[in-house]
């Protein structure tokens, strides 16, 4: 069954949730790495199943609008004798969505629609 376009699934729910943690710590920009850590420690790790999984998600959730990102600068990563990150941050679309998911009806019979993202911001 495929899901319906600006529907999100665990995972994706679970890297907002992670990102929204990382935020309120003082961390408004996190990295792939850092990201899957952090699913690692809440235990959400049985939704991530391989790194290419989680890179597909954080993209799929940056066409949404729900995060965005941007390379880090050359020179921190040369000083540190790394490739440059990727760094993510949470959106206002982001945090909305996932308002939306905590306050949304669960399970039951009749279970809720995934949640969905706003029409119209998708297009970034």
């Amino acid at each position: 069954m495929r899901r319906k376009p600006g529907a999100l699934v665990p995972l994706e729910l679970s890297l907002l949730e992670a990102a929204l943690a990382l935020r309120d710590q003082a961390q408004p920009e996190f990295h792939g790495y850092a990201i899957a850590t952090r699913l690692a420690e809440a235990k959400a790790a049985r939704k991530l199943t391989a790194y290419g999984t989680l890179y597909r998600a954080l993209g799929r959730l940056e066409k949404l609008g729900a995060l965005q990102s941007r390379w880090e600068e050359a020179l921190s990563a040369e000083t540190e004798g790394r490739p440059r990150r990727r760094l993510y941050s949470l959106t206002a679309e982001g945090e909305r969505a996932l308002l939306r998911a905590r306050t949304a009806p669960r399970g039951g019979a009749k279970a809720a629609a995934p949640p969905r993202l706003e029409e119209g911001l998708a297009s970034s």
